[in-house]
């Protein structure tokens, strides 16, 4: 295997797909450079193994591979209900139109001709994680009377600071993000606490216990709403 598959979730983590272990190891540089985590795969099939064990945020893919295409691995990331939302780059010295139409068709979020400049192809990945981790790229995040700065890690309500532990801030984090939709007890531990640790999905309740009290704490209506037998939101 290519990479280490320990994934902590104070960072992003970009799954990155290259068969050319020169492109692997000056893509994985500047990713790492930029701030991110990244797990690797050199294969499509490793490609599909990983993405099921580490949950990444975005995936930089290779089109030519051996044993599994960087093509089908999309259709087939995208079929998953666990990796459908994860924004994928897919990268190919294919440049015709009908190339990158089959590839945003397939399920690519966005396709890069090669050769590339690596400094442009670090600020699509810096897009595609506003899209879907807008905390983790240092955004500011509001929802009513509430404010999330991730630079500064405080969360303000109406005006007045909040105490948050670690776990509480991401967890608001994740809710901000996405407000409206509701996560389910397993998709705030994947999300939140990671795949590699365990946890008792009880963990999840007293922790939304304790963020709501936080939330409270100074007045106002709870912000979190609880959707029986599904999970949590915002909202």
């Amino acid at each position: 295997m290519s990479g280490a598959r320990e994934v902590n979730r104070d960072r992003p983590c970009v799954l990155l797909v290259e068969d050319e272990a020169a492109q692997r190891q000056m893509l994985s540089y500047n990713l790492e450079a930029d701030g991110y985590q990244v797990v690797m795969a050199e294969d499509g099939e490793e490609a599909l193994l990983v993405a099921a064990e580490t949950s990444p945020d975005v995936i930089v893919l290779d089109w030519m591979m051996p044993k599994v295409s960087g093509i089908e691995v999309c259709r087939q990331l995208k079929t998953r209900a666990e990796t459908r939302g994860v924004p994928i780059i897919m990268l190919s010295a294919r440049s015709e139109e009908v190339d990158r139409v089959r590839g945003l068709e397939t399920g690519a979020d966005d396709y890069v001709v090669k050769p590339y400049s690596v400094v442009e192809l670090m600020a699509r990945v810096r897009a595609q994680l506003r899209r879907t981790r807008a905390a983790a790229v240092g955004q500011r995040l509001e929802f009513g009377d509430i404010v999330l700065d991730s630079e500064t890690h405080r969360v303000i309500r109406a005006e007045q600071p909040l105490k948050l532990g670690p776990t509480e801030f991401r967890l608001m984090a994740t809710f901000m993000e996405k407000p409206g939709r509701v996560w389910s007890r397993e998709q705030l531990l994947d999300r939140v606490w990671g795949r590699d640790i365990y946890v008792d999905s009880r963990t999840v309740d007293v922790h939304i216990g304790r963020l709501r009290k936080a939330l409270c704490r100074h007045g106002g209506d709870d912000p979190l709403r609880t959707v029986r037998g599904v999970g949590y939101a915002l909202g």
